[in-house]
């Protein structure tokens, strides 16, 4: 609050490229709400939401610092544009989230949306990197980071372990290898020797459409063992989420990649599967693993092991991979 006070002009706006917040501390109806101004209450215990507990959220974040200061909203156009005019002015050890039930504008890959109804656990965290570091030098691992960090979130709760949660590169959340269950969105910025990054996550928890959701999983999974595993809540899994990636970054800046792979292999549908090159009729070859940049490498007919990159024109990554040129 003392952070705001100095920060905000002196109608209590902060303005970004993407929205205006309106500090308030409680709501009057004579306050304006559009998808391009929207007031934030500061008093905290004005706060109730009938889809997100702050208690169990609270309870289940084991931080040090990720996820400690809470923006929260019921309905917003994006969690990202949310915390897009305060990434830069917020000391980092605030551990800036922004968390709501429901996006009209939820953003996926490139040009795609992200469907966003009541149920899915959508959040976008503030995350800074220091550039001359392990994890600082290789970025595209983030994304990796993150879609393990929510699948490890469900799968390190006990007896849990064998819900059929996983991982596909480079930043999706599946069940199986049959259908997407979630997704990780990255936006980076340099700035002088610190990234400063936007890790936005959105997973299905109770909402069985537009595909499939975990607890879905969690119900197919009891009538086929015989047993009484509960639902799972999205503000559980959500502080859960945030908690492993802290783990898993700090992890990567001790260790680099050998510290995380193999639980992310442990996690990924890619293991010995095979994918074409470049197109439907291009040569076949098979996944290996991650390289030390992130990217998929690949071991050829002939017997190489290279390193592959997606064209950029794809929905799906895996489609139309390509061989970079040698210089």
């Amino acid at each position: 609050m003392q952070w705001l006070g100095r920060h905000v002009d002196p109608e209590g706006v902060i303005t970004s490229s993407k929205l205006s917040l309106k500090f308030v501390s409680s709501y009057t109806s004579e306050i304006e709400i559009t998808p391009s101004s929207l007031p934030v209450i500061t008093e905290a215990e004005a706060f109730s939401s009938e889809h997100f507990n702050l208690e169990i959220y609270r309870q289940n974040l084991q931080t040090r610092q990720l996820g400690k200061i809470i923006l929260f909203a019921e309905v917003t156009p994006t969690t990202m544009n949310l915390l897009d005019g305060l990434m830069f002015e917020m000391p980092q050890e605030m551990g800036l989230i922004a968390i709501a039930v429901r996006q009209t504008q939820g953003k996926g890959r490139g040009p795609n949306a992200w469907l966003s109804p009541v149920g899915c656990a959508l959040s976008t965290v503030l995350v800074s990197i220091p550039l001359r570091s392990q994890l600082g030098q290789r970025i595209p691992f983030v994304q990796h980071l993150m879609s393990l960090a929510a699948v490890e979130a469900v799968r390190s709760i006990p007896e849990y372990q064998d819900i059929n949660l996983r991982v596909k590169w480079p930043n999706d959340i599946y069940y199986s290898d049959l259908m997407k269950i979630g997704g990780v969105l990255v936006n980076s910025t340099l700035m002088g020797e610190t990234f400063y990054i936007l890790i936005g996550c959105g997973f299905n928890v109770t909402n069985s459409n537009p595909t499939i959701c975990i607890n879905d999983l969690v119900t197919e999974y009891n009538k086929q063992h015989n047993a009484a595993l509960k639902p799972l809540r999205a503000d559980y899994l959500i502080a859960r989420t945030v908690t492993v990636l802290e783990t898993l970054i700090h992890t990567f800046q001790d260790k680099g990649p050998n510290g995380v792979l193999p639980l992310y292999y442990k996690y990924w549908i890619h293991s010995g599967q095979q994918v074409r090159l470049g197109s439907a009729e291009g040569p076949k070859v098979s996944i290996v693993g991650l390289d030390d940049s992130g990217f998929l490498q690949v071991h050829q007919e002939g017997g190489e092991v290279v390193t592959v990159h997606p064209d950029g024109n794809s929905f799906d990554m895996l489609r139309n991979l390509i061989l970079p040129k040698r210089r």
